[in-house]
C-alpha cells in the first residue's frame, strides 16, 4: 500500500537497536550521534494469531501474513529545520514516512552518550515536536507569500486555501501543532498537498531498561504527557528484544514465560504501528493459500478486492462474506454457508476487521 512508519528521536536513543530487532536487520547501531545517516528500511510481517487460526483448520500450502514497512531515520538534534546536524535529511526522510514512531530514551546508562547530557523524556520530545513545528510553519509561511497576490483575482478555490494557510498559521503558533485540530473535509483534502508534519500520526516508544517496566519515573511522566497529548504509548525494552531475537522459538517461549511475559514487546509495537497508519485486516483462504491482506479502515469492498488484483476491483461483482469468529465456529466456509453465515455484499458493502472474503469478478 506504500504506507510506511518512521523511526525518529534524538541521537542514541535506540531507534537503530530497535530497528535491528524489528526487521532483523543488522545496521550500525554504535553510541555515537548520527551513526545512522542514511535511512534504513524493513518490512515486518504484522503478527495476527486469527491467521494461524484460519491456517491451522484450513492446512494450505501457504500462509502469507499482512506487512508493515518500517524506516530508521536520522538522529534530530535542535536546529534541525534550519539544517543543524542532519536536520535537512532528517526532514526529508520524515515527509516520506505515513506516520512517525518516537524513540524516547527512559533508561540510565552512564555508558550510553545522552546528546543533551542528561535524560529527560519530555524534554527530548519537545525538541522534536518543535522541529516538525518550525519545518511546517516555513512551508506554511512560504505557500502564504505565493498566495498573497494570486488570492486577490477573486478565485474561489485560491482563496480558500490562503484562508486555511493562514489558519494554520494561527494555530501552528498558539499549539505548536496541527495533530489535535478539527478539519473540514475539504480542508484536510488541500493540508494533504503540503504534507505538513504536524499532522502526520505519531506514538511513542519508551525504551526502558530490562527491569524497569515498573516503578520508572521516565515511563511514567511519558505515559502522563500520552494522555494528556492523544497519542498512544508503547514500553519496549531495546536491548532485551534484540537478545530475544537470537532465540529459537523454544528458548523465545521459555524466556518469556520466565520473564511474565506473553509476547514480545515487538509484537505490540507492530500492531500499534498497524493502527496508527489507520489500517485493518481482511483474509482470504482457501486449501492452496491462506492470506492476511491490509486496507486503509472505511474501505469498500471493490477497494479491498483491489488489494488482491486491479482486475478483480474493475470487473468487481459482489464479496461472498463470513466473519472470522463464524469461520472458526464453523470450521469452514462451506459449514459457514450452510448455517446462513455467509452474506453477498456489494459495492457499498464496507469491510469490517477480520471479514473472511472471496470475490466474484467479471472482467
Amino acid at each position: 500500500m506504500g504506507l510506511k512508519c518512521g523511526f525518529v528521536g534524538l541521537p542514541n536513543v535506540g531507534k537503530s537497536t530497535l530497528f535491528n530487532a524489528l526487521t532483523k536487520s543488522n545496521v550500525a547501531a554504535e553510541n555515537y550521534p548520527f551513526c545512522t545517516i542514511e535511512p534504513n528500511t524493513g518490512v515486518v510481517e504484522v503478527p495476527d494469531s486469527r491467521l494461524k487460526k484460519i491456517s491451522d483448520l484450513l492446512n494450505p500450502k501457504k500462509t502469507i501474513s499482512a506487512i508493515v514497512e518500517f524506516t530508521d531515520i536520522a538522529g534530530l538534534v535542535a536546529g534541525a529545520s534550519k539544517g543543524e546536524g542532519l536536520g535537512n535529511k532528517f526532514l526529508a526522510n520524515i515527509r516520506e514516512s505515513s506516520a512517525i514512531i518516537n524513540v524516547v530514551r527512559c533508561f540510565e546508562d552512564e555508558n550510553v552518550t545522552h546528546v543533551n547530557g542528561k535524560v529527560d523524556p519530555i524534554s527530548d520530545i519537545e525538541t522534536i515536536t518543535t522541529e516538525l513545528a518550525l519545518s511546517d510553519l516555513a512551508t506554511i509561511e512560504k505557500r502564504i507569500t505565493k498566495l498573497e497576490k494570486s488570492q486577490k483575482s477573486g478565485d474561489k478555490e485560491v482563496k480558500f486555501e490562503y484562508e486555511l494557510v493562514k489558519k494554520c498559521l494561527s494555530l501552528l503558533d498558539k499549539f505548536g501543532s496541527l495533530k489535535n485540530v478539527s478539519f473540514e473535509e475539504r480542508e484536510r483534502k488541500v493540508l494533504a498537498n503540503f504534507n505538513l508534519l504536524t499532522l502526520k500520526p505519531m506514538m511513542f516508544v519508551a525504551n526502558v531498561g530490562e527491569d524497569k517496566f515498573v516503578g520508572n519515573s521516565y515511563l511514567n511522566e511519558l505515559v502522563s504527557y500520552g494522555k494528556n497529548t492523544k497519542i498512544p504509548v508503547v514500553a519496549i525494552c531495546a536491548s532485551l528484544e534484540s537478545q530475544l531475537v537470537e532465540f529459537d522459538e523454544g528458548e523465545r517461549k521459555d524466556f518469556l514465560k520466565e520473564s511474565g511475559m506473553e509476547e514480545p514487546g515487538l509484537n505490540r509495537l507492530i500492531r500499534e504501528a498497524f493502527c496508527l497508519l489507520g489500517l485493518h485486516t481482511f483474509f482470504t483462504a482457501g486449501p492452496n493459500e491462506v492470506r492476511a491482506w491490509t486496507i486503509k479502515k472505511h474501505s469498500t469492498a471493490p477497494a479491498a478486492a483491489g488489494e488482491i488484483h486491479s482486475d478483480f476491483e474493475r470487473g468487481f461483482i459482489r464479496a461472498d462474506v463470513i466473519s472470522y469468529t463464524d469461520f472458526i465456529n464453523y470450521r469452514s466456509d462451506v459449514a459457514a454457508k450452510e448455517a446462513g453465515k455467509l452474506r453477498s455484499e456489494g459495492k457499498d458493502y464496507v469491510v469490517n476487521d477480520g471479514d473472511v472474503i472471496q470475490f466474484k469478478f467479471n472482467v
